[in-house]
């Protein structure tokens, strides 16, 4: 199992409020790693910031924007056959970063 943190700064911050975008990138990136997406949330923020997730038979894929930051974090905790590094490039590119910082953490190992 891996927790995969992605913090991704873009150029335009109206890819962070828009809703129906993120959820077309993150289906791009779970697709593109090959997770089953089995159910999904997003809500908007009074200032347009969004908190969205998929859930995924192998665990979830989540996005919290905060467009004042020009700043999306992007987690995914995934197990078996889930290729985590393709998923959040394909969510990075379609998202137009222009800097990114990214994070795995091994869970559930003795």
């Amino acid at each position: 199992m891996r927790l995969y943190a992605l913090d991704a700064w873009v150029a335009d911050p109206a890819i962070l409020i828009d809703k129906t975008e993120l959820r077309t990138i993150l289906r791009a990136g779970a697709d593109s790693g090959r997770a089953r997406v089995v159910g999904e949330a997003f809500h908007t923020f009074p200032n347009g910031a969004l908190t969205g997730v998929l859930l995924l038979a192998q665990s979830h894929l989540s996005i919290h924007t905060w467009p004042e930051l020009l700043l999306a974090n992007i987690d995914l905790l995934t197990y078996g056959d889930v290729d985590g590094e393709l998923a959040l490039r394909v969510v990075s590119e379609r998202l137009g970063a222009t800097r990114t910082s990214v994070s795995i953490v091994a869970r559930g190992r003795r």
